[in-house]
Formats: C-alpha cells, structure tokens, sequence
C-alpha cells in the first residue's frame, strides 16, 4: 500500500442556483458541464487538477430560500499543488462559474484561514429584508 501525504487544503465554494436574482433555475448538470470543461482547459493549459466534490444545499438568509451547491476542493494527493496555487484557481473558478450564471455575490470558505466574498456589485436579493 502506497501511503501519499499533503499539507491539507480545503476551499468551499458556495454558488446559487439560480440566475441572478431571478427565479430561473440552473441546472445541477450544467454546472457539473461547466465544470468539467473548466477543469480540462485547467489541465491542458497549466496541468493544474482540481478535484470538485458536489453537494446540494439550501441558503436560508430572512426571506430568500435559494437552492445551491457547494464544490469543496482539496489539495488531492495524486495531484498536488501549492497552497497559493489552489488559493488563486479556486478564485479562477470561482469567477469563472460567477460570469457564467451571472451570480453577483459568491463565497468561498478557506477553512482554518480565511473566508472570501468575490462580488461584482452592492446589490441585494430583494427577498432579503433589512431592517
């Protein structure tokens, strides 16, 4: 048995469901294409793998209700990577898929570092009530 080990790295990135603020619906599946697509121009371009685990959850904030789901990215043992290097492709991505279905605000979740907001404007969900 081979044993691999990495320093730990985990990033995840937490993308609405739907386009913009609409009620327009995207599908798990095209994002899954988005993804793959991105992930083999990652790999044909800068041999850089990025391993995406998928997971459906909602967002609960007042009265939004917005479905989503979560890519949790590691530093995958069989391709590893400097930490910087993920840092920077995670955000990549992240813009990537943020202009693809035209999402304004998007977080990525740096675990045991830091938690970044990438947003595009100040606007808000219009189901979120501010006091």
């Amino acid at each position: 048995m081979n044993r691999v080990s990495v320093k730990p790295f985990k990033a995840i990135i937490t993308i609405g469901l739907q386009v913009g603020y609409t009620d327009k619906l995207i599908s798990k599946a095209e994002i899954v294409g988005a993804i793959q697509s991105y992930q083999n121009s990652l790999i044909k371009d800068k041999s850089i793998y990025l391993s995406v685990a998928l997971s459906e959850c909602d967002i609960v904030l007042s009265g939004q209700l917005e479905p989503h789901l979560q890519l949790s990215i590691i530093n995958y043992p069989k391709f590893p990577n400097h930490i910087s290097i993920l840092k920077k492709e995670v955000e990549n991505l992240t813009t990537f898929l943020m202009d693809k279905y035209n999402q304004n605000r998007v977080v990525i979740e740096y675990l045991n570092d830091e938690t970044v907001m990438l947003e595009k404007s100040k606007e808000i969900d219009l189901r979120i009530n501010s006091l």
